[in-house]
Formats: C-alpha cells, sequence, structure tokens
C-alpha cells in the first residue's frame, strides 16, 4: 500500500504555494468548520479580520512578533490563542457549547426539494407522504423517480444505481427493493438524485441516485426509534432504531431495521398466436401474493488517530426471504370460437433466500491545511441467493374432461458472488478557489451459478441434465480518474475525464459456450456555469457513461414459468454507451428550466418472442440499437401564504426507439410529459401539525419494442410532533386512485401480446418515531471502493 501511495502521488503536479500565515479551525472530530469569525489582535487593536470557508483563513500581512487569535462561532466555545508569528500554520480545535445550543430555536427548515447544477436533493424529512414508511416508499415519492414492481428503478426515464451514503448497493430487482423495503425512511435526511455524475463516480448507470442517512450526533449514547404499520389488502409493518456512541477521538455508530410484508398480486395477460391458417387467443389470470421478510443491520467505526489521520470500518448486513404463491388460469381459445377449446391450470410456488454483507475499511490523512488529502478504502462483499421453483398444470378441455398429459417441474438454484474492490483518492486545493481530485479503483467479481432441473412426477424427481447449467462469470476493472473544479470571474467550470479498462469472462458448463470481452473507453463529464448577475445564471453539463448489464441477465439458462413460458438470459450481451448533454437557465437559485439531449447506443433490454407455431412464448434479453430523448425540465416552486409551500416540476420529451428485430425494423416515436406537484400546508404551527399533498403523472411512452401506458399516483398525509419535540406520528395514504398499475403492450410484426400488473401500491401507513438524545443529522460521507458492481448482483 506505501507503495501505491508513492507511485500514486508521484502522478500528480503539486503545488507549492507561496508561505502564508494560514490556518485551520476543526470540530473535535476534525471536521472543518465553516463561518468561524476570526480576529488577529494585539494589545487593544484589531489588526485583521476574517470568516473561514471550509474551516480555513489566512492572514498574509508581513508581521512579526506575539498576537492573539479571538475564534466565535455560534454552537462553539469562544477560543483566544497566543501565537507567535511568522508561522507557516495553525490547527485550531473548538469545543462545542452544549448550553448555547440548548437556547438557540431553529425556526427556519430546509426546502422539500433543492436543485443544483448536478443533483435534485429531495429533503425527505420534510416530507410527509415519504417519511414514516419504508425508503422503498420514499423513492418513488421523489421528483422524476419510478419504481416497478419487479425492483427496477428508474430517474428522468434513465437506468441508475443506488447508493446509501456514498457506497453502492449491491443489490438489484427484487432483492434491491426487499432491502429498501427493510429500512424505515425516518431514518433517511436526503435522497439526491444526480443525473449527470461527475468522474468521481464509476461510469456505471445512467443517472445516480444517492440516499443519505441520519446518525444522531452528540458526545454519549444517542438513539432513535421507530416504527410504521401499512395496511392495504393485508397488513405489513416494519420497526428500526439507529445509534449512535461519541467520546473523544471514538466514534460508534449502527441500525437495524426489519421489514415484514405481505401484498396482493394480480395480472392479466394476453397472446394473440396468429399464424396461416391458425389463430389462437390465450388469456392468462394470474393471482398471489409477495410476502417475505428482511433484516438489516449496518454497524461501524471511526477512530481519529490522529488530529490528521481517521480509520474507520463499516459492516452492512442483509438478509431477507420472500414466497411467491401464485395461481394461473389459462384460457385458450381457437380460432375465434365463441367458447374455449382447453383451460389450463396451473400453480406456480417459488421461494428464496438472499444474503450480503459488505466489509469496508477506510482511511485517510490530510496532508496539509490547504485541503490536500489522501482517502483509501478496502471492500470485500460476499452474497448468496437460493432459490426454488414449483410448476404443477393440468388441463382441461372445453367439454371439462381431462387433458391426458400434465406437467410437474421443480427448479432450484444456487447463486454466489463475491466481490473484491480498493480505490484510492486524492484531493488538492489551490489558489483558493480551485479543487484537483484524482484516483484509481480495481474491482474483481466473481459470480457461481447453479441451476437444476428435474421432472417432479409422482414417483420422485428425476434430474434432467441437458435442462440443467453451471454457469460461471468474471469481471476485472481498473479504473483512473482526474477532475478539476474551480471558479474564475463569473464562471463555474468543473471538468474531468475518467478511463475505465474491462475484462470479462462467461462461461456455461452445460452449453459449452464462452464469451469474452476486453475493452477500454473513457468518459469525459464537463460542467460549466455562468453567472450573469446574483438572480440568473446559465450552465451547461455533458458526460458519457456505460451501462454493464446485471450478471442475471447473461445467464443462458432456462426458467420455465409454465409449460408453454420461460425466461431466459443472454451471454453475448454486451454493454451500452450513454451520451448526455444538457443546457440550464436558473433564477434566483430557485427556478430553472433546462434542455437536454440524450443518446444511448446498444442499449440492452428485455424481449418478449411468440412463436405462432409452436405456441411458445418467452422472456429474454438483447441488444438494441438505438434510444434516443430530447426534452426539457423545468421546476418553480410557489409560497402563496406563510403556511403554504408548493414544488412544482414537469418534463417533456420527444422519444425515439428504433432497432432491427426478427428479420425486420421497427421505427417508434413518441412525445410525452410527467408532472409532480407537491403542497405542503403548515396547519398548526405550535402544535407541530403540518399536512401534505402530493401526485404525479406520466403519459404514455415507449421501451423498444413495449408501449407502455399512462401512469399516476396521488398520496397525502398528516403529521403531528409529539412529547417536546422528541416524537412524531404520521398518517399517510399512498395512491389513493390506484393509478399506479403497470400496463405494456406489444404489436409488432407477429408479435400481439401484453400484461397489466398491480401490486398493490394502495395503502394507508401509520407510524411513529422517538428520539433519544441528540438530533440527527448526516452520517460521514465516505465512497467505498466498490461503486457499479453493488447495482448488477441478483
Amino acid at each position: 500500500m506505501k507503495k501505491l501511495i508513492l507511485v500514486l502521488l508521484s502522478l500528480f503536479p503539486l503545488i507549492t504555494l507561496a508561505q502564508l500565515r494560514k490556518g485551520l479551525v476543526t470540530d473535535k472530530n476534525g471536521e472543518p468548520i465553516d463561518g468561524v469569525s476570526i480576529n488577529l489582535r494585539r494589545a487593544d487593536s484589531t489588526l485583521a479580520v476574517q470568516i473561514s470557508k471550509n474551516g480555513l483563513f489566512s492572514f498574509q500581512q508581513s508581521l512579526k512578533g506575539d498576537y492573539i487569535l479571538m475564534l466565535k462561532a455560534v454552537g462553539y466555545k469562544d477560543i483566544s490563542k497566543l501565537i507567535n508569528l511568522p508561522m507557516d500554520s495553525v490547527t485550531l480545535m473548538m469545543i462545542s457549547d452544549d448550553k448555547t445550543l440548548d437556547q438557540v430555536t431553529v425556526s427556519a427548515s430546509k426546502p422539500l426539494i433543492v436543485r443544483k447544477i448536478d443533483r435534485v436533493i429531495f429533503n425527505v424529512e420534510n416530507s410527509i407522504v415519504a417519511s414514516g414508511a419504508t425508503v422503498w416508499d420514499a423513492l418513488s415519492k421523489a421528483p422524476g423517480v419510478q419504481t416497478r414492481f419487479d425492483g427496477g428503478v428508474t430517474a428522468n426515464n434513465k437506468n441508475v444505481v443506488i447508493y446509501m451514503d456514498d457506497k453502492p448497493i449491491r443489490l438489484s430487482g427484487e432483492d434491491l427493493a426487499a432491502y429498501l423495503r427493510s429500512l424505515p425512511s425516518d431514518n433517511i435526511a436526503k435522497i439526491e438524485i444526480i443525473a449527470n455524475p461527475t468522474a468521481r463516480y464509476d461510469a456505471q448507470g445512467g443517472a445516480v441516485i444517492n440516499i443519505i442517512s441520519k446518525k444522531p450526533k452528540g458526545d454519549g449514547f444517542n438513539i432513535v426509534l421507530s416504527g410504521a404499520y401499512t395496511q392495504s389488502t393485508y397488513g405489513s409493518y416494519s420497526p428500526s432504531m439507529v445509534f449512535n456512541y461519541r467520546k473523544n477521538k471514538l466514534n460508534v455508530y449502527g441500525s437495524y431495521g426489519y421489514n415484514r410484508r405481505k401484498k396482493d398480486h394480480t395480472e392479466s395477460e394476453y397472446i394473440i398466436y396468429n399464424a396461416p391458417g391458425s389463430y389462437s387467443d390465450w388469456r392468462n389470470e394470474k393471482s398471489g401474493l409477495r410476502q417475505g421478510n428482511a433484516n438489516s443491520y449496518k454497524i461501524g467505526a471511526d477512530y481519529n488517530l490522529t488530529d490528521k489521520q481517521v480509520i474507520g470500518i463499516l459492516i452492512n448486513g442483509y438478509n431477507g426471504s420472500n414466497s411467491r404463491p401464485n395461481n394461473i388460469l389459462t384460457t385458450v381459445i381457437n380460432n375465434h370460437a365463441v367458447m374455449p377449446d382447453s383451460i389450463l391450470h396451473t400453480q406456480n410456488f417459488s421461494n428464496g433466500k438472499a444474503y450480503q454483507y459488505s466489509f469496508n475499511i477506510n482511511y485517510k490523512i490530510k496532508l496539509d491545511t490547504n485541503g490536500r488529502n489522501i482517502n483509501v478504502d478496502i471492500d470485500y462483499v460476499p452474497y448468496q441467493n437460493k432459490n426454488s421453483q414449483q410448476v404443477d398444470t393440468y388441463g382441461t378441455l372445453g367439454s371439462g374432461s381431462l387433458l391426458p398429459d400434465s406437467y410437474h417441474i421443480f427448479t432450484p438454484s444456487n447463486q454466489n458472488i463475491d466481490i473484491y474492490s480498493g480505490k484510492l483518492d486524492y484531493t488538492d486545493k489551490f489558489w483558493k478557489k480551485w479543487t484537483f481530485e484524482s484516483g484509481l479503483k480495481y474491482s474483481s467479481i466473481r459470480t457461481r451459478n447453479n441451476f437444476d432441473f428435474y421432472n417432479n412426477p409422482a414417483g420422485g424427481r428425476e434430474l434432467i441434465p441437458n435442462r440443467s447449467d453451471r454457469f460461471e462469470y468474471a469481471e476485472n476493472v481498473s479504473a483512473i480518474y482526474a477532475s478539476l473544479a474551480g471558479d474564475f470571474g463569473n464562471w463555474s467550470v468543473e471538468g474531468g475525464l475518467r478511463g475505465e479498462y474491462t475484462r470479462t469472462n462467461g462461461r456455461s458448463i452445460v452449453l459449452n459456450t464462452k464469451n469474452q470481452n476486453n475493452y477500454f473507453k473513457l468518459f469525459p463529464t464537463l460542467f460549466v456555469v455562468y453567472k450573469m448577475n446574483k438572480d440568473n445564471e446559465i450552465n451547461f453539463n455533458y458526460n458519457s457513461r456505460i451501462s454493464r448489464p446485471e450478471y442475471w441477465r447473461l445467464n443462458p439458462f432456462k426458467s420455465y414459468t409454465s409449460p408453454y413460458s420461460y425466461l431466459e438470459g443472454n451471454p453475448a450481451l454486451q454493454p451500452a454507451f450513454i451520451y448526455n448533454s444538457e443546457l440550464g437557465y436558473t433564477y434566483k437559485q430557485e427556478y430553472n428550466i433546462s434542455f437536454y439531449l440524450r443518446r444511448t447506443a446498444d442499449y440492452f433490454s428485455n424481449i418478449t418472442v411468440q412463436d405462432n407455431t409452436s405456441k411458445f412464448f418467452y422472456d429474454t434479453q438483447r441488444n438494441l440499437d438505438l434510444s434516443q430523448e430530447i426534452g426539457f425540465s423545468a421546476s418553480f416552486p410557489n409560497k402563496p401564504a406563510a403556511w403554504w409551500e408548493i414544488n412544482n416540476y414537469v418534463q417533456g420529451s420527444y422519444r425515439l426507439e428504433k432497432s432491427g428485430y426478427l428479420q425486420a425494423r421497427y421505427d417508434y416515436r413518441v412525445w410525452g410529459i410527467y408532472l409532480s406537484s407537491n403542497h405542503a400546508f403548515t396547519i398548526n404551527k405550535a402544535q407541530g401539525l403540518k399536512a401534505e399533498i402530493s401526485a404525479w403523472y406520466s403519459s404514455p411512452t415507449i421501451q423498444g419494442i413495449y408501449h407502455i401506458a399512462r401512469l399516476y399516483d396521488v398520496s397525502a398525509g398528516l403529521r403531528k410532533t409529539l412529547l417536546k419535540g422528541q416524537g412524531t406520528l404520521r398518517l399517510a395514504v399512498n395512491d389513493i386512485f390506484y393509478g399506479n398499475a403497470y400496463r405494456i403492450d406489444v404489436d409488432y410484426q407477429n408479435q400481439k401480446n401484453g400484461f397489466t400488473e398491480k401490486s398493490d401500491t394502495r395503502s394507508v401507513t401509520l407510524s411513529f418515531s422517538y428520539r433519544l438524545g441528540g438530533n440527527p443529522a448526516a452520517v460521514r460521507k465516505r465512497t467505498s471502493a466498490s461503486e457499479e458492481e453493488k447495482k448488477r448482483t441478483l
């Protein structure tokens, strides 16, 4: 590690500044303090006054002799220190003044939605409908974010990688949704939607959603307890706790959350098999449950080795189980007959267990008081997923007599993933207004998948080797990045470049197939802001990204859901490349309008294929040619009265999807609009009683060959503070009109099918949280070494 640091430092053009009389002001944990009033005095005269910025201050006068530095800041005890000049630097630590803090009443609150040049910040703690339930529920309330029944998440029509406290979550699909449902939104401070991530972030994903959690602060032991009960068709509940212990140089923190979930799940599906001389209409009515338990836990510790060095460990864990019993009634009508030709009865029962642990070691050293520092992270993430599925089908003719053949299969599977990663980041600040960042990262992923296929007759299970598989996948990514940000005149600029070299190797043992990839790509980023005056500014940004497929998409194993349908992956799937550009205008740091162009080449998607001759239907993965979108977005908050706050957001777009598919080509174009409006009302400020109404609408759109119907959601809630402000009671009603039902239709060439899926999103939630000890605050941010890999595991 020592050699690695020395090699990295040799790459950086370190800038030596002229000697200044400079200093740094920190709290007892070594964090810089802004806004400190610093007076340089001699006798009864004040020679210079400064306000610290990022904890830094400096005096450039040629001074010699004894002087007194006097420091004052709200919430801290005053400092008076005798110094002898000249001297190169000085570091001063201020101690919090608990008595002063107790006497301060903070009446202002953060805006619900804050828009910055590179991200939108959704302050969950200020939203009644988003807080009090789970983090998964809060995500769907964030502006421009949509969640799907299968665990998919998009932000402004982009696929995303989800981070928790600047560390990516190594789960996807239903496991991701189960994990986020185990986390109470009461423990979340804010959600950052980063549409155009900088070079410091991994290039993976169209956008980044960073969930920032709360953590009690203050000396001693502090704890926050919360619990919620949700009633939809069935009841669900989620208790949780978060704690912190701080003393001297040691800070220990952790959390635990549990979620018990039971939801009704229905789906109506149609498939029209139309071949020469044959027409068949298949209608599937599915009814079932989505139920499970999930536990999430975290324990971490930070220790200040010196006033310039801190070392930390962080362990995250998740284990969950789920079961999905389904009954499927399939009605088959041939050649436009009035009566069904046959009826199929299918019972599909699947269950699974998932375990994930994340071990992180972090070391940070401040090389000087000017902002130079090095940050090192080492991560190890083991993950295991076990699933099994039992499918039993029997059929009857239209007359009611039994069909001669029945279908019984059992398909267990096991997936093990190990992720090792390490990264080193270097930061330097110079000329007061410029920041230079650079770093290295390496990650190695190994995944092993076992899938068995059994015929399941009454006499006992029979393994079918040619329908079973062993699939192994390895991926190694080496990355280097550098970025420079600063101000000059009315301009603010940040430019960066990230390079990633990727090697992949996928192997199916049963099918005897191999797929290898080796490629190096550069990903530039650019952010420019021109401030015309204090109220008006113009901004521009550009970046390019990569979207690597989740590992399950690459697996060629066929998972049968009925005798006539299955799902399979595609080991030949290639990554997609995303190019974003945006030009915007901001007025008074509140009102914003921007115009964007987004282009995705070789993007991948699941597609459905129907065989009109054999009456087979399957879902697979493939690369498509092009997805392109041009549009605008605008945000305009309003405050008609002191008790009424409004946040409005609109996004309009023109979307193009075209590709070759099934010996033909499609070229789809559609206009779309997304609208959201949030209204917060202060009913009685003295009693802490507030209300909120939140609504959003998404017009019909397209994704590849899929036509996606419109979606909308209207939710409302009440919040009341209790027990001298230490407790909070919330009541929220979600998706009041049940508009968040997902519908897809396909009408292309000889492919005609679709479905409507309802996931029991209409619900009522009652929650309560109670704080013991200090006030909540955001956790210490540190980005672990493993970045893009977290989203892509199953």
